[in-house]
């Protein structure tokens, strides 16, 4: 079975910056496609970021796109992502993701195409 352990979330001010990581054991890191992702209170839990195993392809929603940063270190078997320029509503519980994926070129970014998830990191950007 996959373990993924999330680290990285805090308290930030609007603005400001943070880096979460995500490390993966018992699985082929290097053959896993990677997922962030999201869950406020009252909502639904939402893809903010994926990127294939070969790390070429990423995706972003508009909602991040240009502020957040997937990225992966197959060596170190982790995967990270860089959040710029935080919002009050990038509040939430942030979750990483993995599932094995055939093409080192595909992303996915829905909840149901995943196997492996994390515990959950707590990231509260205040105003």
């Amino acid at each position: 079975q996959g373990q993924l352990v999330e680290s990285g979330g805090g308290l930030v001010q609007a603005g400001g910056s943070l880096r979460l990581s995500c490390a993966v054991s018992g699985r082929t890191f290097s053959r896993l496609a990677m997922g962030w992702f999201r869950q406020a209170p009252g909502k639904e839990r939402e893809s903010v970021a994926a990127i294939s195993w070969s790390g070429r392809n990423t995706y972003y929603p508009n909602s991040v796109k240009g502020r957040f940063t997937i990225s992966r270190d197959n060596a170190k078997n982790t995967v990270y992502l860089q959040m710029n320029r935080l919002k009050p509503e990038d509040t939430a519980v942030y979750y990483c993701a993995a599932r094995e994926s055939n093409t080192g070129s595909s992303w996915y970014n829905g909840i149901y195409q995943y196997d492996y998830w994390g515990q959950g990191t707590q990231v509260t950007v205040s105003s």
